[in-house]
């Protein structure tokens, strides 16, 4: 039996705007990049088919016109993502030049070893010629042997920069952090992932500090689209083998991507081969293999014979035909050129296949980033495409496996990506305390009843992707770093605090929790751990803002039931979900936002399409390694209890009706037998 989990559903207003270009042949995105092309460091951070490729292409060429650099040198993670930089007539829609790469400085196109591809790259720095693309591989090992210094006044443009990060193990991170200190480059960095690293860093804060950040959101992009209308987002139970199942989620007559899951995982067979049969099997009769491009031919019983492309065999010659009819050019408007895509590794980022309706991916992700990437394939806009969707396929943990545990964590880690992509795709929030003298913003729309003075407003700038809101009881951030923080990394601190195991067990299998317990103690404990440098006022505004988006959220995308027969019905779009709780409300206030958990409205999703056994199995997994109050966490809720004097002339009372006042009571009562018995020892 497969469930049905309708996580967020997002629509968009179809304005073409992201589409459009200025004089000078750039998009929206594009052209806010540019502003920033004097900057020395510049993160771009934007997502799949927005034009990050061609924003580069500017900036590099006014920076070797008109800034005095010597050469660019654009990097890429893998060959086949070098033809995003091949020749652009940019001149042809109103920039004042072309972009060119010499066929033998385009290295991702030319045979051999990254070694022999080093000496080509040391030609190229002798030369005059400008620009230069490479792999990451490639620019690792030019950096090992050529040393940091032989860059200087160059541009190092890197691509997909979330492959970097600051661990020591990572090469590509150490160079950059090494060039970096040496202070006489210039570095683009551009990621279409909102997370920058899923463990670790992809640079350490000093360092990614001094780089220019330019967002381009998620909802900027899709909101401007002229063809897509919605994107859904859903993970789907089922039991038994995927291959059986997998056609209660993939509907032939989309055009789909289905990522199959790795060998290591609990959901594959261990065979993949039998599992890409299976799924052709289950899709009709085979009829052989189109003899052009590779692509299996199957007949459906309503005549129609579907082409689908196998990546995931193992053959190279056959896989390198499929993979070559898939990139051909002449293709690239043809929607019936292909109708379904079986991968394993590849078909991910960089791939471009503008009539992806549906990515379909089987087992858990671990890594946010891929999560974003997949999600990716399928936003592109293309004539007629209207809607779009990213499915997870999870097997439910099953009592008779030995790596239950395992299962299980795998299952709230797909909750928790879940909640994040919520965010991703959710317009920015700016959130400002209500005041006697706050009004409207210009550029804001608050609604049929306009602003409304006396209560908190919920203002909207659809263009910008934007909500205004106002909060009572709101602490705003004092120094530069934690106003940063607020504005572009909300996202960062939403991540740390989902993917906390502690956070999402008690949050959704808890049955005493309070949720200030984790809105305030566990976001708190997060955010001095990760902004250490902060100090106490600044680490609270952060948190109030950063649970201010995660709960908001929520509360927008409540889901209600329908009809008799149990089944979830997605919410209103997130924009109106947002304004209505507010009106609902009239006057939000953070104590308010504070008592909702955070993982509640995933929980209710979860108790109606998880079946009852699996779910009463994990929470009794949960519920074995849940440990008392540590000292720790009483010192922290003690902690909460001054502020709670101070505000109110009191220390909190044990015997209180109010479940959070009763908590903070029982921290202060642990610190005190802690130090009785310490007296006594």
């Amino acid at each position: 039996m497969t469930k049905t989990v309708p996580s967020v559903s997002v629509t968009y207003a179809q304005t073409g705007a992201s589409m459009k270009s200025n004089e000078m042949g750039m998009r929206p995105m594009q052209e806010r990049a540019y502003e920033r092309r004097g900057e020395q460091y510049l993160l771009i951070k934007s997502p799949p088919a927005s034009g990050k490729s061609r924003a580069l292409m500017f900036i590099a060429l006014d920076k070797l016109a008109n800034q005095g650099l010597r050469q660019a040198i654009i990097v890429v993670p893998e060959k086949s993502i070098g033809s995003s930089f091949n020749d652009e007539p940019l001149s042809n829609f109103g920039f004042w030049t072309d972009w060119t790469v010499p066929p033998r400085w385009n290295l991702c196109n030319s045979p051999g070893t990254d070694g022999g591809k080093v000496n080509s790259l040391s030609k190229f720095l002798e030369s005059k010629d400008d620009i230069l693309v490479c792999t990451h591989a490639t620019f690792r090992f030019a950096v090992d042997r050529l040393g940091i210094e032989a860059f200087d006044n160059r541009l190092i443009a890197v691509d997909e920069f979330h492959h970097v990060s600051a661990s020591e193990d990572n090469k590509l991170g150490a160079h950059l952090a090494a060039i970096m200190t040496r202070d006489k480059c210039h570095i683009v960095a551009m990621t279409g992932s909102y997370f920058r690293g899923d463990a670790v860093p992809v640079l350490l804060p000093e360092d990614e500090n001094r780089f220019e950040p330019v967002t381009y959101t998620y909802y900027e992009q899709l909101n401007g689209y002229k063809w897509l209308k919605s994107l859904d987002i859903g993970y789907y139970f089922y039991s038994g083998p995927y291959a059986d199942e997998i056609l209660n989620v993939l509907d032939p007559s989309e055009k789909t991507i289905v990522h199959i899951p790795s060998v290591q995982s609990r959901e594959s067979t261990k065979d993949k081969h039998k599992e890409v049969e299976h799924i052709i099997e289950a899709l009709g009769d085979w009829e052989g293999t189109d003899k052009d491009t590779g692509f299996q031919l199957v007949k459906r019983e309503d005549g129609r014979t579907l082409r689908i492309a196998d990546l995931v065999d193992d053959d190279p010659v056959r896989r390198d035909r499929v993979s070559a009819a898939l990139k051909d050019p002449k293709q690239k408007n043809n929607r019936d050129h292909v109708d379904i895509i079986i991968a394993l590794g590849m078909a991910k980022e960089g791939f471009d296949w503008i009539w992806c309706e549906h990515a379909l991916t089987v087992g858990y992700r671990a890594s946010l980033t891929e999560i974003v990437q997949i999600i990716g394939r399928a936003t592109r806009d293309a004539e007629g495409k209207t809607r779009a969707r990213f499915t997870n396929l999870i097997a439910e943990p099953d009592a008779s496996e030995q790596l239950v545990t395992e299962a299980v964590n795998d299952t709230l880690k797909a909750i928790a990506a879940s909640l994040l992509m919520e965010q991703v795709l959710a317009p920015r929030f700016n959130f400002k305390p209500k005041r006697a003298d706050s009004g409207p913003v210009e550029g804001f729309d608050y609604g049929p009843g306009g602003y409304q003075e006396g209560q908190c407003n919920v203002g909207v700038n659809e263009e910008q992707g934007e909500f205004l809101i106002e909060i009572n009881g709101l602490v705003e951030p004092k120094s530069k770093e934690a106003e940063r923080i607020c504005k572009e990394d909300l996202n960062e601190v939403i991540t740390s605090f989902v993917q906390d195991k502690t956070a999402t067990e008690r949050g959704m299998f808890d049955q005493n929790l309070v949720p200030e317990e984790l809105t305030q103690l566990r976001m708190g404990k997060i955010i001095q751990e990760k902004y250490p440098e902060l100090d106490d006022g600044d680490q609270e505004a952060v948190r109030q803002h950063a649970i201010a988006a995660l709960n908001l959220t929520q509360k927008a995308k409540e889901t209600v039931l329908s009809g008799d027969n149990g089944e979830p019905k997605a919410n209103t779009a997130l924009i109106d979900g947002v304004r209505q709780f507010a009106m609902d409300v009239r006057d939000l206030d953070i104590d308010m936002i504070d008592r909702i958990n955070p993982f509640g409205e995933a929980y209710a999703i979860l108790a109606k399409t998880m079946s009852e056994e699996s779910l009463r199995q994990v929470g009794a997994i949960i519920s074995g390694k849940r440990i008392k109050l540590t000292p720790e966490e009483a010192r922290d809720l003690a902690k909460r209890a001054l502020t709670f004097k101070n505000e109110r002339g009191r220390l909190p009372d044990i015997n209180s009706q109010d479940a959070w006042e009763r908590r903070m009571a029982e921290g202060i009562e642990f610190l005190k037998r802690m130090k009785a018995e310490a007296g006594n020892g």
